[in-house]
């Protein structure tokens, strides 16, 4: 939990881990030795069937074959048509909101999710309590309790030698690895300062039913909501966050941002955010990102140090650095994220992303929470002190809620901070 963290020691804990065991052989053969590897899906959406994809493409590379034991969604036609897609037997496809108790219940070792935001630290924990091995897309949580939950699930997959990565491919593509490596060898000095974007327009919006419930216009269009998704400063711009705080090697101290909305048509969410983020020793991130169409689009990070500056995985100028020979299996890094978490399993060093995510999911919830109530959130108000009134804040409705029909939806309306 302390937001200084050693820079070389980050990485190595998480990303290094996986490439180290991407470039080794296991005993001279391939990862499995031929044995078929059985997966669980939980969200049948777009990012769900890629996931599956991916999975399979990973475990191709590894020479290994795949057996999809059950997939689950909220919606049973959509679990009905991933089902069909990668062959998974009709009395495997699960409907409902606790559908993911059902996939896992399967006789499947690893289980991917890819349902909303929300949903992922109670199907996390589950996933966890039952011993399988875990992929969770980013982000994991859309609030502090949520967030705090996954760290202490993760804790219990450490102890039971689970693995568990996450969606953050960009730890897994070479191109950032290697400016990574750079900087880590001192390519730009110390870096001073930076921006880290996502302006893009909204993905999708979806529109009520006439007749429709609470829960399920929510759980359809939940990139709309903060309460499913946790707005887009979480949902999408964690990638680039998840990127200053690996090349920076520490979290921020603080986040003071200001947003607002004027075009998005449904749900409760910001159009845009621009949150100041205070990584201690006068060293400062500027978080921006948008949802408009018509606007400029930009999604990347770029950093300034004392001696030069680095684009993410793009150009860098600096000084000449020697760093070691980096190797991945695939330029994907969606499928490269999936081989890294088989290959740690099949070598008995199980890669644990948990916490890594977790804190950085934090950083964009209180990139969030500043913009919606106009004040500074500090890192310790949602990781150490109790009495912090972010510290306990939990958004409703919940996933619990959705699985006991507990849901009324909030007004479709953002959050206004200050006074007139």
């Amino acid at each position: 939990m302390n937001p200084t963290l050693n820079r070389r020691s980050f990485l190595g804990n998480t990303t290094l881990a996986g490439v180290s065991l991407a470039t080794t052989s296991l005993f001279g053969q391939t990862a499995g030795g031929g044995k078929k590897l059985k997966v669980g899906l939980i969200g049948c959406g777009g990012r769900g069937n890629g996931a599956l994809g991916d999975f399979i493409a990973a475990a191709k590379i590894l020479g290994l074959d795949v057996e999809v034991t059950a997939v689950g969604d909220a919606f049973k036609p959509a679990a009905d048509g991933t089902g069909k897609r990668f062959n998974v037997p009709a009395d495997r496809c699960f409907g409902g909101y606790d559908n993911y108790q059902k996939v896992i219940a399967t006789d499947c070792e690893y289980v991917l999710m890819a349902t909303p935001p929300s949903f992922r630290p109670i199907h996390f924990a589950a996933a966890v309590d039952a011993g399988k091995h875990c992929f969770i897309e980013k982000p994991v949580a859309v609030d502090p309790v949520g967030a705090r939950s996954v760290m202490a699930t993760g804790e219990k997959a450490k102890a039971k030698g689970l693995a568990v990565v996450t969606g953050t491919q960009r730890r897994h593509q070479k191109s950032y690895l290697q400016n990574k490596a750079r900087i880590d060898a001192g390519a730009i000095g110390e870096i001073k300062g930076g921006v880290v974007q996502w302006n893009g327009t909204v993905p999708w919006i979806k529109r009520r039913n006439e007749g429709e419930s609470d829960a399920d216009y929510m759980a359809r269009n939940w990139l709309n909501f903060c309460e499913t998704s946790g707005d887009h400063i979480v949902e999408q711009h964690v990638h680039n966050l998840d990127v200053a705080v690996w090349f920076l090697g520490r979290l921020p101290v603080s986040a003071l941002g200001f947003g607002g909305r004027a075009r998005r048509e449904t749900g409760n969410m910001f159009d845009f955010f621009s949150v100041d983020y205070d990584f201690g020793d006068e060293v400062h991130i500027h978080s921006q990102c948008r949802q408009i169409s018509g606007t400029q689009q930009n999604v990347g990070e770029m950093f300034t140090g004392t001696e030069g500056f680095c684009y993410g995985g793009g150009k860098l100028k600096g000084k000449d650095v020697s760093i070691p020979d980096i190797k991945v299996d695939n330029d994907n890094g969606q499928i490269q994220e999936h081989v890294d978490m088989i290959r740690s399993v099949q070598a008995g060093k199980p890669l644990n992303d948990a916490q890594r995510i977790a804190d950085v999911t934090l950083v964009a919830i209180i990139g969030r929470m500043s913009a919606y109530t106009g004040q500074m959130i500090r890192w310790n108000d949602v990781t150490k002190n109790e009495s912090s009134p972010f510290y306990n804040f939990a958004c409703t409705p919940s996933a619990l809620d959705f699985e006991k029909g507990n849901v009324k939806m909030p007004e479709e309306k953002p959050p206004v901070p200050g006074k007139a």
